[in-house]
């Protein structure tokens, strides 16, 4: 009989020309396999927090953002490089910080999320910003405009837009379509100063006439005595920034009543303006508007028309929009990363992965810029047009390729 020693090594040196040794050995390749299996049965759901505003005066942001996500997931399937998602929603009502980072930091530390995701509005990104690099967990932004949102934190993406990025090419129109004399009115935070900025600088480099500028608030403004002055400064179009919503009705509303557009006074804007979850509220009023945006619903590619279909199909009661698709894509860039990193989410091999990533979005080609984690896409100036008796913005040039310029300034 086989006699055990105390030293391991030797035991299994005299267990070489043994039976039990060639059973071992025998064995090996059914015991990697079974691990491999286990291994591969254990891969832990990919929880995905989306911090979004699902209530207040801007939840048709969150609502958009988060059907663009849902379909991708039922088009593409939900599970990515083998995990299973998850998708949390954490409402934060919109401008109120506090409650956006309360919400991100749970959903980091309680319902361990890998990623974080959503952001209708600045304040919100750029709240989360520390936690995302405290945590190193990547951050998709899928609507908060401002520039300088991806220069909080080194784990941040975008895949919206920025407010220079559709602004310039608006600007540039206005001044080669002998428009002289603006008036401008944003609203009164980061995006809104951003499009005020990058208004004034390109339209005046192009020889054109700020006459006049003002910023309303963010919740709940009154428009009558912004509009007054406009009309006292007689401008040829006052440029627009509001949030989309119920204050572009309001404007809009003011602007009719008001009379300055029988004083030959154009609106021209940023597309989220006349976006197509007011197109419809805003009617023959917005008709002839000329704005600058990435995305129409009637923006003619297969890709978009295919998108269109099964937005209708699955939201009957809604338009797809701008934010739409960008929940749609912000859920394309987390697929095709985690194809390269084969599942992991790790910060750091994350953000390498996305970096540089190209695909055809239902708005057009679209990338990262691997130097400034936002993202280089196409913007259509559109003018709004009656098309089979929906108001549509209808695209009639573009600028494609076309990176944001408020950080090539810095």
């Amino acid at each position: 009989m086989f006699k055990l020693q105390a030293n391991p090594i030797k035991n299994f040196r005299g267990l070489k020309s043994g039976f039990l040794y060639s059973l071992m050995v025998g064995l090996i390749p059914f015991i990697c396999g079974s691990l491999q299996i286990t291994s591969a049965h254990a891969a832990e759901p990919l929880k995905i927090g989306l911090v979004l505003p699902m209530t207040g005066p801007f939840s048709a942001y969150g609502k958009q953002i988060e059907h663009g996500a849902r379909l991708y997931l039922a088009e593409h399937g939900d599970t990515f490089s083998g995990r299973k998602v998850e998708l949390i929603i954490r409402d934060d009502t919109g401008v109120a910080p506090e409650i956006s980072k309360r919400v991100a930091q749970e959903m980091v530390v309680n319902d361990k999320v890998e990623l974080l995701a959503g952001f209708g509005l600045t304040p919100s990104a750029f709240a989360v910003a520390p936690i995302a690099t405290q945590a190193k967990i990547p951050m998709i932004v899928m609507n908060a405009a401002t520039s300088s949102i991806t220069t909080q934190s080194n784990y941040i993406l975008r895949v919206s837009h920025t407010l220079p990025q559709i602004t310039a090419p608006i600007a540039s129109w206005a001044a080669k379509n002998k428009i002289k004399r603006v008036f401008t009115l944003v609203a009164d935070f980061g995006p809104g100063h951003d499009a005020e900025n990058q208004f004034k600088k390109t339209f005046t480099a192009l020889g054109g006439e700020i006459v006049g500028e003002v910023r309303t608030p963010v919740k709940n403004p009154d428009f009558a005595p912004f509009l007054q002055r406009i009309r006292d400064a007689k401008p040829e179009a006052v440029f627009l920034f509001v949030p989309p919503g119920d204050q572009t009705v309001a404007f809009m509303k003011g602007f009719v009543e008001r009379g300055l557009d029988k004083a030959n006074i154009r609106i021209i804007a940023t597309g989220d303006l006349t976006e197509e979850d007011v197109l419809d509220s805003l009617g023959s009023g917005a008709a002839g508007i000329v704005n600058s945006l990435q995305y129409s619903e009637v923006h003619p590619s297969p890709e978009n028309k295919a998108y269109v279909a099964a937005y209708y199909k699955s939201y009957p009661k809604d338009r797809p929009n701008y934010m739409s698709v960008s929940g749609y894509d912000g859920m394309q860039l987390i697929a095709k990363t985690l194809e390269k990193t084969g599942g992991q989410t790790g910060g750091d091999v994350f953000m390498a992965a996305a970096k540089g990533l190209s695909w055809v979005s239902p708005r057009g080609p679209i990338s990262i810029d691997p130097q400034t984690r936002d993202i280089i896409q196409t913007i259509y100036i559109r003018k709004v047009q009656n098309v089979s008796g929906k108001w549509q913005n209808v695209e009639f040039e573009s600028v494609p390729n076309f990176k944001d310029p408020g950080k090539e300034a810095n």
